[in-house]
């Protein structure tokens, strides 16, 4: 009798340890598809359930910030995602739809090391990346880096330059450094200037909407220069063996900021907040800015001063103070504008 209860003692011990790791969270995130993804798995997501192996994360990609937005509204009554990376103008739309909850340091101490432009007023989440649009070129038909925006109005590249039109925030961008180049006053009052020297590019472009991204077509020389951001043209940069080219030009350029927000009500809340605390370590922070050359958000974080240098804070100098909060109030008259004054143009 005393063997069998034993046995059974032994038995229920195992099973026990079985439902434990059976009980493990899963929080889901999601984030940009395509590189992002990859850089970030291997970079951040790995590491992390490698110290928390009761914890496992799962990336549902999406392409773009619009798209996760909708999604996020789609399940308010129901979340199914957990955390969410996004553009910092979407996470405000989402925050004032009650989509997030706040983090702050009752979520993470790493909230007091952020620099300052990675919290912005009305955003529940936190920035997690800083990013900066440069100017994309085929070094084998542009022989020498382009030292400013005035380069893709060169009529050499006619029918060559490839643009992301609004509403992607890269055309919005595009459209401050130009009104800034063309003598136009406070962007959040007109860009109107902007408007009509870009009217001026149109006739150059290629295509408003390059396939499968901005990046390959400039690689594969299927077209000779444009925009993208810094971060993932650093990647293809490298990817690419040198085809594609990076340069930031001397007028400066606009930081883009990714945010990290936890959604309410989401499955596996605690869990997430575990999993925030670490994207926002200056560990993680360190080792995603040497994986895709984001800037990191929190000051602690120590980046090999060659990595830094491919990134947007190391050249802090050249950036053009955005307000992404200011230009989501006039997103929709900006792309209005393009519709009417700048596609109609093009070839």
């Amino acid at each position: 009798m005393r063997k069998t209860r034993k046995t059974l003692l032994a038995a229920i011990a195992i099973a026990l340890a079985g439902s434990g790791s059976a009980m493990a969270e899963t929080v889901t995130l999601t984030g940009y598809s395509g590189i992002f993804q990859d850089h970030y798995t291997k970079a951040v997501l790995e590491p992390f359930m490698e110290k928390h192996p009761d914890i496992t994360v799962q990336f549902y990609p999406m392409a773009n910030s619009a798209q996760m937005l909708g999604t996020l509204r789609a399940q308010k009554s129901s979340p199914q995602i957990d955390v969410a990376i996004l553009d910092v103008s979407v996470a405000k739309a989402a925050t004032d739809e009650g989509l997030f909850v706040p983090i702050d340091e009752s979520v993470t101490a790493h909230v007091a090391d952020l620099y300052p432009a990675a919290r912005s007023k009305g955003v529940a989440g936190v920035g997690v990346t800083f990013d900066n649009l440069v100017i994309l070129y085929n070094t084998d038909e542009v022989k020498e880096a382009p030292t400013s925006w005035e380069a893709l109005w060169d009529e050499k590249y006619a029918g060559r330059v490839v643009i992301p039109a609004v509403p992607d925030i890269q055309g919005t961008t595009l459209t401050i450094i130009a009104n800034q180049m063309a003598g136009g006053g406070d962007y959040k009052e007109s860009v109107d200037a902007g408007i009509e020297k870009l009217g001026t590019l149109a006739p150059n472009v290629q295509t408003w909407d390059p396939k499968p991204d901005v990046y390959q077509p400039i690689a594969s020389g299927q077209a000779a220069i444009g925009i993208g951001w810094n971060a993932r043209a650093q990647v293809y940069s490298q990817e690419s063996d040198g085809k594609q080219g990076v340069a930031l030009p001397q007028e400066g350029s606009g930081f883009q900021i990714n945010t990290i927000n936890l959604v309410k009500d989401g499955p596996a809340s605690e869990a997430a907040k575990t999993f925030v605390d670490y994207a926002l370590s200056p560990e993680a922070q360190a080792a995603f800015t040497e994986e895709m050359f984001y800037a990191p958000t929190n000051s602690k974080a120590q980046i090999s001063e060659q990595a830094l240098e491919r990134t947007a804070a190391g050249s802090m100098d050249k950036m053009i103070d955005i307000d992404w909060l200011e230009v989501a109030k006039i997103r929709d008259g900006i792309t209005e504008q393009w519709r009417r004054r700048i596609i109609p143009l093009s070839r």
